[in-house]
This record gives structure tokens, sequence and C-alpha cells, in this order.
């Protein structure tokens, strides 16, 4: 059989049907398969090679999860630099492929040069390597069954995603048969995509793979959920470059070196670990989770005799939250949340009944959509307690671009210095807009519209609680900020 693939692929009839029945002893043994189809240690380019322990981990626990069809078999892998994770991908291509008749899968990764020049090509190397070389045509894009009857149906496909065309991934469904999806540097593969993938992957009495590979990052997006929101949906492993035995251990060092071992950089390229904080990550991940930890065990009562703030964020679009946060001291709370909506009166006699409710001294609300709740609140009589508030206006600090980067900045001061926040999706809001110096030399914190780019939400909770930090609030009076005054939209405040 091992000569079969050496020159041409052209076999009889009886060597095709033996070639078969070897892949299909294989049907639920990748790792098996994988020792079994590749020339290792034979002469030629895997001679001196054989699979690394965690390549054959992952291959067992995918051979695992075959026995239990009704479950879709999830994994997610973090890594350095260097470890043969487009080897594994190959080979989890190639072993699907070749031991169950009309598998169908797509292989995408986070950019079409990513995928189509350094993902598909590797598939061709291992492609000449394998056993099962014959049963199969390679293109650009495609990898499919030679029999022209099959062609349509037994195939995997390079397919560049994009957000805006999210479809193009709806199309995966293959009843009673096997699916593989397969993400390469899934850090940057956008949410609308992963959500999609998860849509289409429903069919019962079908065996389903979906991996995700990728170095770590981003401690943000649906890579990073795997390993902590959806944790217990994946099989997760985080491997060190260093314990890999083809990697480049000096090149390795040299970087650790260079950067320092406690450094994202080395968390990042080496110990395939999520860094604490991205290189423009505004407020890092251990501030968030302290503020978390914090809430558990803080006493609001504690705060009792300090104002309470209100901080109001209207839904920009359809998808959005309209998001309304109290702070108080050290402590704070989300008090409600709703969809976008056009019932400002609604909406503003909700807000000025839970103002009444926790003796509120003073509310800010995003102008962009708010400007509608702040006139029925007017209308109610509560016009004097809340601020509308532009996040583009000039801030009071003008190291800042605008008056959003000052409120994030403040509320990233109150957050390392003790803040407690109630809820993961405010920890989720927290930990997801990035932040810059811009070429005037400014601090200018990331847009919901570049964010939402990224595959990220928008920051509706995150923006309601820095709105807090909008400008200083006493239980006596209202102080207000340069800004505001000089704008003569607001024209008097009243006492506290």
């Amino acid at each position: 059989m091992r000569q079969s693939k050496g020159g041409g692929d052209s076999l009889s009839p009886q060597q095709m049907a033996q070639l078969a029945e070897f892949s299909a002893g294989f049907t639920h043994d990748p790792a098996g398969f994988v020792w079994a189809a590749f020339p290792w240690g034979e002469p030629g380019p895997l001679a001196d090679q054989q699979p690394d322990p965690w390549q054959l981990s992952l291959l067992e626990d995918v051979g695992r999860g075959l026995k239990s069809p009704q479950q879709v078999i999830q994994e997610a892998v973090a890594s350095g630099h260097g470890i043969g994770k487009s080897a594994l991908v190959c080979w989890l291509i190639i072993w699907a492929m070749s031991t169950f008749e009309d598998c169908k899968g797509v292989v995408t990764a986070n950019t079409q040069n990513q995928l189509l020049s350094k993902t598909w090509p590797e598939l061709a190397k291992w492609h000449r390597l394998s056993i099962t070389r014959p049963l199969f045509t390679y293109t650009a894009t495609s990898f499919f069954s030679v029999d022209p009857e099959h062609e349509k149906t037994w195939r995997m496909d390079a397919l560049p995603w994009s957000a805006q065309n999210p479809e193009a991934f709806a199309g995966l469904h293959n009843q009673g048969k096997r699916i593989l999806v397969i993400f390469d540097e899934a850090s940057a593969i956008d949410s609308a995509i992963w959500e999609v993938v998860e849509g289409a992957l429903t069919d019962s009495k079908t065996e389903i793979i979906w991996t995700a590979f990728g170095n770590p990052t981003r401690n943000s997006g649906r890579f990073y959920d795997c390993f902590h929101r959806f944790r217990t949906l994946w099989h997760t492993r985080q491997i060190d470059s260093r314990d890999v035995a083809i990697s480049n251990k000096a090149q390795l060092q040299r970087w650790i070196e260079q950067y320092g071992e406690d450094t994202d950089i080395i968390r990042v390229r080496v110990k395939g670990q999520f860094p604490q904080m991205g290189d423009s990550q505004l407020i890092s991940v251990e501030d968030a989770q302290a503020a978390v930890d914090r809430y558990k065990t803080m006493d609001p009562e504690a705060f009792k005799d300090l104002p309470v703030i209100f901080g109001i964020d209207p839904a920009w679009e359809g998808d959005d939250l309209l998001v309304c946060s109290m702070r108080q001291g050290n402590w704070s709370k989300v008090l409600f949340t709703m969809p976008k909506n056009d019932d400002d009166f609604r909406t503003a006699g909700k807000i000025v009944a839970l103002a009444q409710e926790h003796n509120m001294a003073h509310g800010f609300i995003d102008m962009g959509y708010g400007t509608g709740i702040y006139s029925c609140i007017k209308h109610l009589g509560w016009g004097d307690r809340f601020t509308l508030v532009s996040f583009a206006e000039k801030p009071d600090d003008t190291y800042y671009l605008n008056k959003r980067a000052e409120m994030w900045a403040g509320m990233k001061k109150w957050i390392h210095e003790g803040g407690a926040i109630e809820s993961q999706e405010v920890y989720n809001d927290l930990i997801g807009p990035e932040a810059f110096i811009n070429g005037s030399g400014r601090f200018q914190l990331e847009s919901k519209k570049d964010m939402k780019e990224r595959g990220l939400q928008s920051p509706n909770y995150g923006d309601a609680l820095a709105l807090t930090f909008a400008a200083p609030v006493s239980t006596g009076q209202f102080t207000r900020f340069n800004s505001l005054r000089k704008s003569g939209r607001i024209r008097k405040f009243g006492s506290m």
C-alpha cells in the first residue's frame, strides 16, 4: 500500500477497495490513523519526526468523543508559537475525510492570507504524504473525493470568513454523517461567524467535530470565552511552546530575555496564556475580576452617606440594550436593562421611579439617543436632577480626546482603587475596549463601531457605569463640569 502513493495515484479497483477498508478501520481512532497513514521514521521528510504528545492527546479526545455522537465535540487549543498546530489541523482533515464517506466541513482562519497562504498549503504537504492520497483531490481552496458522484458531498473547503456574510457558514448540515469545522488563529474570528456555526451544528445522529486553534492574543471574544464563559462546552488546553519537541527553544529563550518572563508578549507567544492586559486594553482582567470579587463581600450600607449617582446609556441599535446603573461610593449596581424602544415616556417613568426609590443625587444620560428620554424626564419635573452628556464633547482634562475617554479613565481609577461591580456582563464590557495615544498625543478610547468590527458587543453596561463619572456629585450640591457650563445646554441645576 505504501508504494501506491509514491508515484502516480492510479490504483486498481481492488486496491481502492483495500484502501477504503484500511481507512474504515480508523473511523473512530484519529490517533491510530495518524500513526498508520503517514511514513513516520521512513526515509524522507518524516524520517526523524513523530507526533507530539499534545497532538496525540487531542486526537485521542476526539476519538473518545465520537462514542457519544449526540454531543458536539468541541476542542479549543490556545498555544504559543511553533507547536505544530497546522500539522494537527491537516491530520484532522485527512482523517475525517478518509474514514467517513460524505464527510463535509470547512476550515477558516483569522485572515484570508493566513488561510490561503499558510493553513491550506500545509494540507498539500500532508496530503502528498498520506496513504489515502489516491482517494482525494486537492485544489487551492477545496479538498474532495475523486469520485465524481461524491465530489459535492464529500469535501472540505477553505472558506475565508466575512462578518458581512456570515451566512456562508450556515450550509454545514450533513444529517446522519460527519461534519468537521476548524478555526485557525481563532482569536480574531468575528463572533458572528462563531454564532452562525453554532446554529448550523444541530443535526441529530451526526458526528460533529468543531476545533478552534490559536495564539491567545485577546482576553475578550469568543475564543477567550471557550476558556472562560463557555468552558463547560469546550475541552480546552493551553500549550507552552517550551514543552513541545519541535519548537525553536533558542528563539523562545531570546524572546524571554528580551521581553521578560512575566510580560504579556511571553504569555501569548510562548506560554499559550491569555494576556493579563492587552497591549492597548484599558482595564485589566485582574482589576475587573477583583471588582467582581469585592462585590460578593461588600456591604453597601458602608456607603449610605455618599451620593447615589445614576448612569443611563440608551440603546443605539436593535441588538443593543438600554442600561441604567447606579454608583454609591465604591459600590455599584445595574438597576435595569431593556431593549431599544421608542417609548421614551415609559423609560423616563421607570428611571424617575428608581431615582425616587434610591434617593438619587444626580443622573447622567448619554445624549446620543437619550435626548427624548431626558425631555420626558423634564416633563415629569425631574430635569434638574439629570444631565445630558455627549460622549464626543470636550473633556475637563485636555489630555483626553473626548468626554467618553475621560469618564472611562475615571472609572478605571475607581476600579483599581476599590470599586465593586456585580455581574459578568459589566465585567465583559470593562475588559473589552482598547485605548491608545493618538497622533495628537491625546488619550483615545476605542469606538463602539470599532469594537463591533472586532466582534465585541457595544459596551452598554460599561458606558452606563462610566457615565457616573461624568462630573463630581455631592449630597448637598451638584458641581457642574466646565464643558457643560460653557456649552450653555444646561442653564440651571437644582440643589441636591
